[in-house]
């Protein structure tokens, strides 16, 4: 009892070391740029005592892109957090579920197929880009979670099949941008990488009603994804609906990963390294999910500011979520695989 105790009381204090981290990067992330910003003046705008001038960086040039890299990024390490634990595996991300590369394949056709320009021709694709992205995702969700669907869906059966589909969306995709113009491949290839450059408020909106709508019910299957890690067969035993659950999880990731990709683009990585992180500092179980999408806010937002303030040409951050992401990829896969050998 005293240890459970104990490590509730760590989860609560690295969710707030989180919080305060990510205020502070949000902050930082306002001054960096061309305008001769403090802290105390973001702070004082914020607060209605700013000057016009000042008033117009923060809120309509920096506030935009800072708040929807801090609602993406949560978003993003929600959704892995979720998945992560439902699959009781580390790698089971909805970059590895299909999930991201449907969105990319959505967003791509839509560019491609529409002369390289956001405002697309007629049809389906005169939603928009956002638009397409997230039913893009959202459709190759549908469709792998119908595949694994054996009177149940099993979550390595699950991972294998996301990963097919993975690698099926991204060759058509490349296949795409190879076909297409020019302009239309450059504007496609950019999207692709991940970027806040283009966010807007109307783009903020979207993933912030998303948050607001899913984390409460994410939230409220806590206790089941502890007792999802007993095992499907325990959890069945204890009175748990297992495949309802899986499904509602399932759900939320989606549609959390939809709402982030359509604004920013596929910002890879995120949704693997955020909880494994808020995991490790917590020292709990499985991912904490309010940590896990603190430490999401946190990477996203913090990588824009890195590149805006130290890189040059304003390097996407997903680039810079990739550099970090991989290695530690790299080095989970053998840490895991040394851990077996000695077993």
């Amino acid at each position: 009892m005293i240890d459970r105790r104990l490590w509730r009381g760590r989860v609560v204090i690295v969710t707030l070391a989180c919080l305060v981290a990510a205020v502070l990067v949000g902050l930082i992330g306002i001054v960096v740029g061309s305008s001769s910003l403090t802290i105390p003046d973001v702070v004082v705008t914020l607060f209605g005592g700013g000057t016009g001038s000042q008033e117009l960086v923060v809120f309509e040039l920096r506030m935009p892109r800072v708040l929807g890299g801090l609602l993406v990024g949560a978003a993003l390490g929600l959704a892995g957090a979720l998945t992560q634990t439902f699959a009781r595996n580390p790698l089971a991300t909805p970059d590895i579920l299909g999930v991201t590369s449907g969105a990319a394949l959505g967003a791509v056709a839509a560019i491609v197929l529409g002369g390289g320009s956001y405002a697309v021709g007629a049809g389906l694709l005169s939603l928009g880009l956002p638009v397409v992205a997230a039913l893009g995702a959202i459709g190759t969700a549908v469709i792998v979670y119908g595949l694994a669907w054996r009177g149940g869906v099993d979550s390595y059966r699950l991972i294998l099949i996301g990963i097919g589909a993975t690698a099926a969306l991204m060759g058509v995709t490349n296949y795409l941008i190879a076909r297409a113009q020019i302009t239309e491949a450059q504007a496609a290839s950019q999207w692709l990488v991940g970027s806040l450059s283009g966010i807007s408020w109307a783009s903020v909106w979207p993933v912030l009603i998303a948050l607001v709508v899913l984390v409460p019910v994410a939230l409220l299957q806590s206790s089941r994804l502890d007792l999802g890690l007993l095992g499907d067969e325990m959890a069945t035993g204890l009175g748990m609906a297992v495949q309802r659950h899986k499904l509602l999880v399932i759900a939320c990731a989606v549609l959390l990963t939809a709402a982030a990709v359509s604004a920013s683009g596929p910002i890879e990585f995120v949704a693997f390294v955020a909880p494994q992180i808020a995991l490790r500092l917590a020292g709990s179980g499985r991912p904490p999910l309010v940590a896990s999408a603190l430490m999401g806010a946190l990477i996203v937002a913090g990588g824009d500011a890195f590149a805006r303030a130290v890189l040059p040409d304003e390097t996407p951050v997903g680039i810079v979520t990739a550099v970090i992401g991989a290695p530690y990829l790299i080095w989970l896969l053998t840490r895991r695989k040394h851990r077996e050998s000695l077993t």
